[in-house]
């Protein structure tokens, strides 16, 4: 049985351009004291022959992987869905892969896969961890460099959106509409972005005594929003405010089930404004956070990065030929806020009372 035809090796490169394996490897490898003339020969030589450098070999000579790892609670969210190719974008202008764990909204996934994970690339993002605050802590110091998002952890990066001030602003725009009465569904209890939403509304039953504000325990889809309709309408409130999108919509699906008419009956805000939230009918009024723009902040927070490649990057990392890379300086706040803004669509055009 004939053997297989060996590939093209670094040999054949160094031979074909009659200089040393090292030359090849630190030629290939951008390494700035190859002369400039020997790098073009060598790239003409690989060109040739159509050498493909082993990924494997390559992270063992530079000392990094080229990867990210990405660690996320719920992939069948559509808000990570965008993240993820906000992070996905920015890395492959670096040459950067991204590498997706689900946790599933487990604490112990989460925990498993953010240290499995970061011994296998070069850096990792957390998104929104759902880890109690003081394990979190513990964690990020072995995991570094490491990005968090939605959370913060001493001087460790963060990109975090403004829950407090949107959902603020969603609820001054409820009021402005004349409803009195209103009811937060509300999402996973340990939750930081819960928890800052529910800071918004005890800011706003006490700046309006007038108006009452319930809690109703919903959950992050679209099922957990439809399966709060029957609470939501025997409460007797005006307007609903769904911790995110999906449970919004929900909600606005069961709600017209039962025979509810939305503005007319029932007011219903989201949070996201995910793309599928202006096709609702009516069109669902939420807040927005731009997930594109957390990428971008998300490269500022990579100031600290240690393990980047050497050429220039939008990550503002500075680059290093060696495998042990000077961390760049730091910026000068460490959270980087995403500012969200209210989308007012048909949701909540109309103004209700509670008595008319």
């Amino acid at each position: 049985m004939p053997r297989p035809p060996k590939g093209v090796t670094i040999n054949d490169v160094a031979a074909k351009a009659g200089v040393s394996l090292s030359t090849v490897s630190r030629a290939l490898n951008g390494n700035p004291t190859v002369d400039p003339a020997l790098v073009a020969r060598v790239q003409d030589a690989a060109a040739e022959l159509n050498y493909t450098a082993s990924p494997v070999a390559r992270s063992l000579v530079l000392g990094r992987t080229q990867t990210v790892a990405v660690v996320v609670p719920d992939l069948g969210n559509p808000t990570f869905q965008a993240i993820l190719r906000g992070l996905s974008r920015a890395a492959a202008a670096d040459d950067y892969h991204v590498l997706v764990a689900d946790s599933a909204e487990s604490v112990d996934e989460e925990r498993v896969l953010a240290a499995a994970t970061r011994r296998r690339t070069d850096g990792i993002v957390l998104c929104a961890p759902r880890l109690p605050q003081e394990e979190l802590e513990r964690l990020v110091g072995g995991l570094r460099p490491v990005v968090l998002v939605n959370r913060s952890a001493g001087a460790t990066p963060a990109v975090r959106a403004d829950y407090r001030s949107a959902l603020a602003d969603e609820l001054a725009h409820l009021h402005g509409l004349g409803h009195r009465r209103i009811v937060f569904l509300a999402g996973v209890a340990r939750s930081v972005a819960n928890a800052a939403r529910l800071e918004a509304i005890a800011d706003f039953r006490a700046a309006h005594p007038d108006v009452v504000v319930d809690e109703l325990p919903c959950g992050v889809d679209f099922d957990a929003g439809a399966a709060s309709a029957a609470a939501v309408l025997a409460s007797g409130a005006t307007a609903a405010v769904a911790f995110n999108d999906l449970v919004a919509m929900g909600l606005l699906s069961a709600a017209q089930s039962a025979g509810r008419r939305v503005p007319d009956d029932l007011s219903i805000v989201g949070f996201d404004d995910i793309p599928f939230a202006a096709y609702t009918t009516p069109p669902l009024t939420t807040a927005a956070v731009p997930p594109q723009s957390w990428a971008l902040r998300h490269g500022s927070a990579c100031g600290t990065c240690s393990t980047a490649p050497s050429r220039g990057s939008r990550c503002g990392c500075v680059r290093s030929s060696s495998p042990e890379a000077r961390p760049g300086p730091p910026p000068p706040d460490r959270i980087h806020p995403a500012p969200a803004r209210p989308v007012d669509r048909r949701a909540t055009l109309r103004k209700r009372f509670l008595e008319e």
